[in-house]
């Protein structure tokens, strides 16, 4: 751990920060008002895979695949997924840093608040396990089984959870932070 906290501490410059938080963005905004409507309006905007953070069924797969039909599933194939492929990498490490930045500013960068900095790296990794999952799933199609279904289901719930468990203490240390602020003014008057 102490190896990631250092690689944590040399790279943790707002100024790098910023621009990867812009450059995340940028794909995110891509991913959902680009390739993600490409693919749902093929489909009368049924939910895509990703899109389902509390899992979806084998019954659900094959009437997404449907009813997107072949020119969709290209879409989702050759358009969703290769920009989905650069997302939790940066995800991954954007958020692993902004979160290490903000610890450093309320002073816990050196607590076991630290370990909270993996959560991005593993939502980023049962993304991808969700990605090649859902890359198999369409190759496969219709020729797909309930267990492939289920193993992929389950690695979009893990990302989910794991995200949003990310984004909760995000939220918990930028209150933290604006206390320390608050505290801070106070003092001076």
């Amino acid at each position: 751990m102490n190896r990631f906290k250092n690689l944590l501490e040399k790279n943790i410059d707002g100024r790098k920060i910023l621009i990867l938080f812009i450059v995340t963005t940028l794909v995110f905004l891509t991913i959902g008002m680009y390739s993600i409507p490409k693919v749902t309006q093929l489909s009368d905007h049924i939910k895509i895979l990703d899109m389902m953070p509390f899992g979806y069924t084998y019954v659900y797969v094959n009437e997404l695949f449907s009813a997107i039909g072949s020119e969709g599933r290209n879409s989702y194939l050759y358009c969703q997924i290769p920009i989905d492929m650069v997302y939790p990498f940066l995800f991954g490490l954007t958020y692993t840093l902004v979160l290490a930045y903000f610890l450093k500013k309320i002073d816990k960068f050196d607590s076991p608040l630290i370990y909270l900095c993996l959560l991005p790296l593993i939502a980023a990794f049962f993304d991808y396990l969700e990605n090649l999952g859902t890359i198999n799933l369409l190759i496969n199609y219709p020729n797909i089984s309930e267990t492939e279904v289920k193993i992929n289901s389950f690695f979009t719930l893990v990302k989910s959870m794991v995200t949003t468990i990310y984004f909760f203490s995000l939220i918990i240390i930028l209150i933290l932070l604006g206390i320390k602020k608050i505290s801070k003014i106070k003092l001076l008057n």
